[in-house]
């Protein structure tokens, strides 16, 4: 009888960490694609603009504001699942460093998410978050043996850290 009760507790448990994974790549392919798409393609259908400026907003607002900001509150309240079920870190000294880490995405995805609202503060909020998206990209490509989850976080990494150079490319050049 104990084996039935642990075997329906592991069942239960693999099921609930497969829809968190799920969800979690739906939230990150919301903020760093589909979102950012919809809002700038809706924002230049209705008032025009420059594509670069406009798309290069939202990508600001989605990919790095909104993106940065909720992972920055994950790792800060449950740096566990960061730690083990994205970067495969079993060590409880990792929990210390993933909130510290918590409380740098807050601060950047904070200012992005003003900043997109700023036009002055536009290449100041999409510089340093394009920088740490582009290398925490390549850092997750030469990791052998990603899950599902840091396979996502690779791509739209180095997909937003793309948009926010030539975003602040066009910025600076004009």
């Amino acid at each position: 009888m104990r084996w039935a009760i642990a075997l329906s507790r592991h069942v239960g448990l693999e099921a609930r960490l497969a829809r968190m994974a799920a969800m979690y790549v739906v939230v990150v392919l919301l903020q760093t694609l589909i979102l950012p798409l919809a809002c700038g393609g809706l924002e230049l259908a209705i008032q025009g603009g420059d594509p670069v400026l406009v798309v290069g907003r939202w990508f600001l607002f989605w990919g790095v504001g909104t993106r940065l900001l909720l992972a920055g509150i994950v790792q800060v309240a449950r740096p566990s699942f960061t730690a083990r079920d994205i970067l495969g870190a079993d060590a409880t000294g990792a929990l210390h460093i993933v909130q510290e880490l918590g409380f740098a995405n807050i601060a950047m995805g904070t200012v992005a998410v003003i900043g997109a609202f700023v036009p002055d503060w536009w290449a100041a909020a999409a510089i340093p978050g394009g920088i740490f998206l582009g290398q925490a990209g390549l850092r997750h490509v030469a990791k052998p043996d990603k899950g599902l989850e840091e396979r996502v976080a690779t791509w739209t990494d180095l997909l937003v850290a793309a948009v926010m150079l030539v975003f602040v490319v066009r910025i600076v050049v004009g």
